[in-house]
C-alpha cells in the first residue's frame, strides 16, 4: 500500500484508504429507504417527505422518462432551486440510465443556450419562475419541458397544473407526470461507475463554460470522501437524528455532492432552502432545532454569527459541525466560530474533481491553509513555468491532482482536455505552496477567476458583456477585496469618444446579459486601461492597484 505522508495529519476515525461501493449513484436513495423507510429525508418549510416515498416518486418519474423515451446516455437538464422536486429529478434521470446537465435556473438566455446547444439537451426539468427564460429557449431548440411551481412539495398550499402554468401541447407538468405513471420498478439499465452521471458547467481559461464530466465512479467517491473525511464529528451522532441544511445551491458541484449527495449517504434530513435569506435562515435553524451539518460559504457563516440574533439562538448547541468552501474564511471569522463552540472543516475542490480535493482535518484545522490531500488523491506542487518539475518544499508551484473523483474530461471539448488532463493529473491552475507538515496554502490563482460569495466568476465572461454595449469602447473586469464577500466584481470602463455613461446604465446593461451574482458591483471610468507592448490589457495592474488602495 502507498504511503502518503500528509495522512499523518488525518483526524482519528478517519481511514486513510477506502473501498469504493461499485454501484450507480442513486443507490444511495435505495440504501437509506431500506434502512430509514419513515424518516423524513426531505423538510421543505416543515413539509416532509419520508425515504420511501422520495423513492417511490424518484421510480415513477424514472419510469416517466423511459416511457417519454429517454435512453442512457441521453442528457437532461436539471435547472431547478433547492426544492423535494430536485431531488426526485436528480435519482430519476439517473436511474434512466442518462446524464444530469446541473444548470443555474437564473442564468440568462444566452448562458443557457450554450450549456444547452453544447450537450444536446432533449429535455430540461424547471420551475415556473424560470418560465420567462426557459420557454423561448425551449421552442428555439426543440426542447421538452418539464414544470414545477416549487411550492407544490408544500402542504397546504396546492399543486399547480399545466393548465395552470399554461404549458404548451408536447410538455409535462411534473407532478402530473408523475401521477400518470404507476411503475416503481428499478428501470432496467446496465451502470457501471465508468457511465457518465453528471456534466458540470465551470468556467474556463477563455472564459467560455466548460462540461465538466463526472461519471458515477466520480460522484460515489467524492461523496464517500466527504462524509468519511467528517467521522471525527458526525460519528457521535446517530443515524436517526442526522440532518444536513441544504442552502448551497444543488445545481452547484459543492452543493450537489457535499449538502444532497452526502445527506442521501448519510440518511440525513435535507433541510432544504431555496434562497439565502438570513432571516428565513434563521427561522428555519430555530424550527429544526439542531443542525448536524451545514455546508456553506463563508458569507454565509458570516451572516448567521454575526446576525444580532445569534447570541439569543444559542448556536452552540444548534450545529455541530460547519463546513466551509468557495473561498478562504477570514481569520476572525474562524476565531469568532471556535468562540461558539463550533467545528468546522475548511477546503478546497472544483467541478472538476466533483467538489473535493484538499481539506482541512476538522480537529486540526489550520488557518490560512487549505489543508491535505483527502483519502485516495495524490497532489503535486509543480513548477509554474514548465508544468513539470515538482518545487522543493515551502516553494510556490501550480497544484496537480490525481484522484477517483477527478472528471474525465470536458464534454464535446477535446481541446480543453487535453489542456487540463495528463494522465490522469488534473492542472487547477491554482498556485500553491506546502508547509513542512505537508498542509498546503493558496497564494495565487494562475487564472483570473474571481470568487465572490462562493461563486466563480470568470472576468472574461463579464468582458465580453460589457464590449457589447454600444457606448463602450474597452473594458476589463477584476476581483476586488471584500468584506463580506470575499471578492466583489469591478468593471474598468473606455468611453467611446463623445458619449456619456453612467455606472446606473452599465449596471444595468449587465444585468440582462449576466447572472445577477456576475454583475459588476462598481463601475471605473478611466481615458484609458494599461497595456502591454503588444496591446494586451493589463488586468494584474489594476487588480493590484486595488489592494493598494486598501492597504492604505
Amino acid at each position: 500500500m502507498q504511503t502518503r505522508p500528509w495522512q499523518k495529519n488525518y483526524d482519528y476515525l478517519v481511514p486513510t484508504t477506502i473501498r469504493f461501493p461499485r454501484f450507480p449513484v442513486q443507490n444511495f436513495l435505495h440504501l437509506a429507504a431500506s434502512q430509514f423507510p419513515f424518516k423524513a429525508a426531505t423538510d421543505f418549510y416543515g413539509s416532509e417527505m419520508t425515504f420511501t416515498q422520495l423513492r417511490t416518486q424518484t421510480l415513477r418519474m424514472a419510469n416517466a422518462l423511459v416511457q417519454l423515451g429517454v435512453k442512457k446516455g441521453d442528457r437532461i437538464g436539471l435547472a431547478l432551486p433547492n426544492c423535494p422536486q430536485y431531488l426526485i429529478a436528480y435519482y430519476a434521470i439517473l436511474s434512466a440510465g442518462a446524464i444530469v446537465v446541473n444548470m443555474n435556473p437564473l442564468y440568462t438566455h444566452d448562458e443557457l443556450k450554450f450549456m444547452l446547444e453544447n450537450t444536446n439537451v432533449g429535455v430540461l426539468v424547471t420551475f415556473d419562475g424560470a418560465l420567462p427564460t426557459m420557454r423561448p429557449l425551449a421552442r428555439e431548440l426543440d426542447m421538452v419541458l418539464i414544470v414545477t411551481r416549487v411550492t407544490d412539495y408544500i402542504t397546504g398550499l396546492g399543486v399547480s397544473t399545466a393548465k395552470g402554468l399554461d404549458l404548451e401541447e408536447g410538455w409535462h407538468h411534473f407532478s402530473e407526470l408523475i401521477e400518470g405513471c404507476s411503475h416503481t420498478q428499478i428501470p432496467r439499465v446496465d451502470l457501471t461507475p465508468s457511465d457518465a452521471a453528471l456534466i458540470q458547467f465551470t468556467g474556463g481559461t477563455t472564459g467560455v463554460p466548460k462540461g465538466a464530466l463526472l461519471t458515477h465512479g466520480n460522484v460515489v467517491a467524492a461523496t464517500l470522501q466527504c462524509s468519511l473525511w467528517g467521522n471525527s464529528i458526525t460519528s457521535f451522532v446517530t443515524y436517526e437524528k442526522r440532518n444536513v441544511l441544504g442552502i448551497l445551491p444543488y445545481f452547484h458541484i459543492y452543493g450537489n455532492t457535499c449538502a444532497m449527495n452526502w445527506g442521501m449517504l448519510n440518511a440525513a434530513t435535507q433541510v432544504l432552502v431555496p434562497r439565502f435569506d438570513i432571516d428565513e435562515v434563521l427561522g428555519t435553524i430555530k424550527r429544526v432545532d439542531q443542525i448536524t451539518y451545514f455546508p456553506a460559504v463563508p458569507t454565509m457563516i458570516t451572516a448567521v454569527v454575526n446576525h444580532p440574533k445569534a447570541e439569543e439562538m444559542n448556536l452552540d448547541q444548534r450545529f455541530r459541525f460547519f463546513n466551509s468552501g468557495g473561498a478562504p474564511m477570514p481569520s476572525e471569522l474562524i476565531r469568532k466560530v471556535k468562540d461558539l463552540g463550533i467545528f468546522y472543516g475548511e477546503g478546497w475542490g472544483m467541478s472538476e474533481t466533483a467538489s473535493l480535493g484538499i481539506s482541512n482535518p476538522i480537529l486540526s484545522c489550520r488557518t490560512g491553509a487549505i489543508g491535505v490531500p483527502i483519502m485516495e488523491n495524490d497532489v503535486r506542487l509543480v513548477d509554474v513555468e514548465n508544468g513539470m518539475q515538482d518545487v522543493k518544499p515551502g516553494q510556490p508551484g501550480e497544484i496537480l491532482i490525481k484522484g477517483p473523483s477527478v472528471m474525465q474530461g470536458y464534454w464535446n471539448n477535446p481541446e480543453e482536455t487535453k489542456l487540463q488532463l495528463t494522465d490522469g493529473w488534473l492542472r487547477t491552475g491554482d498556485i500553491g505552496q506546502a508547509d513542512e507538515d505537508g498542509y498546503i496554502y493558496i497564494v495565487d490563482r494562475k487564472k483570473d477567476m474571481i470568487i465572490a460569495g462562493g461563486f466563480n466568476i470568470y472576468p472574461r465572461e463579464v468582458d465580453e458583456a460589457l464590449y457589447r454595449h454600444p457606448k463602450i469602447a474597452e473594458a476589463v473586469t477584476v476581483g476586488v477585496p471584500h468584506e463580506y464577500r470575499g471578492e466583489t466584481v469591478k468593471a474598468f470602463v473606455v468611453v467611446k469618444p463623445g458619449e456619456n455613461l453612467t455606472q446606473e446604465e452599465v449596471v444595468e446593461f449587465c444585468r440582462s446579459k449576466l447572472a445577477a451574482y456576475k454583475v459588476p458591483k462598481a463601475v471605473e471610468f478611466r481615458e484609458s486601461l494599461p497595456k502591454s507592448a503588444v496591446g494586451k490589457i493589463l488586468r494584474k495592474i489594476l487588480r493590484d492597484e486595488e489592494v493598494a488602495k486598501l492597504k492604505k
